[in-house]
C-alpha cells in the first residue's frame, strides 16, 4: 500500500510541543503505532491485531500531540461503524527560541515518570479549577516559568493549553 499519510507539515512554535512529540517517539509502541499509521486507514483493533499491544494510550498521546485525524469507516450492512486513524503530517518545522534552562526543562518533563510529576499535576490543575486559568496568573501562583508550566500541562491528560491559558479537559464517560 502507498503511503497515505497527510503532506501536510506541522509548525511548532512553542518549545512546549516537544514533550509530547519527545514522549510520542521514546516508546516503542507509540512508535509503531504511529509507522502503521502512516501507511494509512487503521482502526483500534486492527492496530491492536498488528502490534500485539494495548495501543490506547499510544493513539491518546498522539492526538494529543496532533499528529493523527479520525474518521468513521463505513461498515459492512448490519455492523456497527468503527472509528479509524492516520497520520496528519509527514513534516515538522521548529520555529522557536528559548533559553537552554527552558530546554532542559523541557527534556526533565518529557522523560521522567507520571508518578515524578503528579504532585505538579495536581497543582497545576487545582490553580486551574479554581479559575487561575492564565499563564501569567499560574506562574505567579505556582513560582514556575509558564514554559515550564505548559510543558507539564503538556504531560497531563487532564489539562489543555490554549494559547496563554490553561483548561480542564471535559472528562468523558
Amino acid at each position: 500500500m502507498v503511503a497515505q499519510m497527510g503532506k501536510r507539515t506541522k509548525l511548532v512554535n512553542d518549545p512546549s510541543d516537544l514533550v509530547p512529540l519527545l514522549r510520542t517517539f521514546g516508546s516503542t509502541i507509540h512508535k509503531q503505532v504511529f509507522d502503521k499509521l502512516s501507511d494509512g486507514w487503521a482502526t483500534e483493533q486492527e492496530l491492536v491485531d498488528i502490534i500485539g499491544a494495548d495501543i490506547k494510550p499510544s493513539l491518546d498521546i498522539l492526538r494529543k500531540s496532533g499528529l493523527i485525524e479520525s474518521q468513521w469507516r463505513m461498515p459492512e450492512p448490519g455492523k456497527t461503524p468503527d472509528k479509524e486513524y492516520t497520520i496528519s503530517y509527514s513534516k515538522i518545522h521548529a520555529n522557536f527560541q528559548c533559553s537552554i534552562q527552558d530546554l532542559s526543562d523541557l527534556i526533565m518533563i518529557t522523560f521522567k515518570s507520571d508518578g515524578e510529576l503528579t504532585d505538579l499535576i495536581e497543582a497545576i490543575e487545582a490553580e486551574v479549577a479554581k479559575g487561575n486559568r492564565s499563564m501569567t496568573g499560574l506562574s505567579r501562583a505556582l513560582n514556575m516559568s509558564s514554559t515550564f508550566i505548559r510543558g507539564v500541562a503538556r504531560r497531563s491528560h487532564r489539562l489543555i493549553v490554549k494559547g496563554q491559558r490553561l483548561e480542564l479537559a471535559k472528562v468523558e464517560d
